[in-house]
């Protein structure tokens, strides 16, 4: 499902996803915009296996912080994938911290509602573990596998963890 705003795009979820459509208005007009079209056009383009070169206009709703995640989710290439701790050391350099929370990272990753265009599928774990993404994780490696990333050093972590 896709929603915008006259803004831009405020979300893209899978079907029974983690937080779906969560801070939507349960008033919904259906229609046709020029965000929507470009989404639609983004995805055409990536679901053949190719990396567009555009971002349709996005519009993501969230707190500073969850905001600055997302933003360096935008700047992960096609095809690599990033761990938690890396985006939490480039906030904490951003912000001239020692350190930061690589779980609060975490958590405003699992929050992102523009799955896929905000590659959050590209964060995985420290250890290589394929957690946390809330479409699902058999989700996250087919988006992988598609943008062809090395996945040799990725797995699934077993039942009762970050799953």
């Amino acid at each position: 499902m896709l929603a915008a705003d006259e803004t831009g795009l405020r979300g893209l979820w899978f079907d029974g996803q983690k937080y779906f459509a969560r801070d939507l208005s349960a008033e919904r007009i259906e229609q046709n915009t020029p965000a929507l079209t470009e989404a639609k056009r983004w995805l055409d383009i990536y679901f053949t296996g190719k990396e567009p070169d555009f971002l349709p206009p996005l519009h993501p709703t969230g707190s500073a912080f969850r905001q600055s995640v997302w933003e360096i989710l935008l700047k992960i290439p096609y095809g690599q994938t990033v761990t938690y701790g890396d985006i939490a050391r480039q906030l904490a350099a951003k912000r001239g911290l020692a350190n930061m929370s690589a779980q609060a990272v975490g958590g405003a990753v699992g929050h992102n509602e523009i799955s896929v265009i905000i590659p959050c599928h590209r964060v995985v774990g420290a250890n290589g573990s394929l957690t946390g993404y809330a479409g699902g994780i058999d989700k996250k490696i087919r988006l992988l596998k598609l943008e062809r990333a090395d996945m040799a050093q990725l797995f699934v972590p077993k039942k009762g963890t970050a799953l």
